[in-house]
């Protein structure tokens, strides 16, 4: 029976670490399921999910604490079960700027929750508005949307929402794919 592990690496982002942790994975008899990268300033935060039998993902754990004092890393696991693939047909950039006012940022990101979407990057900025001198706020988000929501609906509940908060919003639809097995 398969098992998963979700690992999380941290650590400054040099050429070679990804090779060398997929090395490791491959070594001990796992597969990468899904992995997501990031890059903040000279530092990498790479996540991923591994499968494999009992045995090898316990032969990939017992690696890990040597490729991280190999590499300068920090990691973080945790074992689970049930991966599923995530049907993603779209990416949607939405990026919006208005008064920043309390709990903006929270009332947003739990309409794309309740709407089964999943915020893949975000990037806030305050600033003061030269000519109304109000803290005002710009905020751009990448989300992911799973194919079985209409997209057109989607983009159209959410300019409603947006636009209910008296926020400047563009949406764009970036990436349409199907992905096959």
């Amino acid at each position: 029976m398969s098992q998963q592990l979700i690992i999380n690496f941290l650590g400054e982002d040099k050429p070679g670490l990804l090779s060398a942790i997929a090395t490791s994975v491959n070594d001990a008899s796992c597969n990468i399921l899904d992995s997501r990268q990031a890059i903040f300033g000279q530092e990498l935060s790479l996540t991923m999910i591994v499968e494999g039998t009992q045995a090898a993902i316990t032969r990939f754990e017992l690696t890990i604490p040597t490729l991280c004092q190999s590499l300068d890393l920090l990691a973080m696991m945790k074992r689970t079960k049930h991966h599923e693939k995530q049907h993603l047909a779209h990416l949607i950039n939405i990026e919006f700027s208005g008064k920043d006012i309390q709990g903006l940022l929270g009332d947003v990101t739990v309409f794309f929750h309740e709407q089964h979407a999943s915020i893949s990057a975000l990037r806030q900025k305050t600033f003061t508005n030269p000519e109304t001198k109000q803290e005002c706020v710009r905020c751009k988000i990448v989300l992911t949307v799973p194919d079985a929501v209409a997209i057109k609906e989607f983009i159209a509940h959410t300019t409603t929402f947006l636009t209910s908060l008296s926020l400047d919003a563009t949406i764009t639809d970036t990436h349409q794919t199907t992905w096959s097995d």
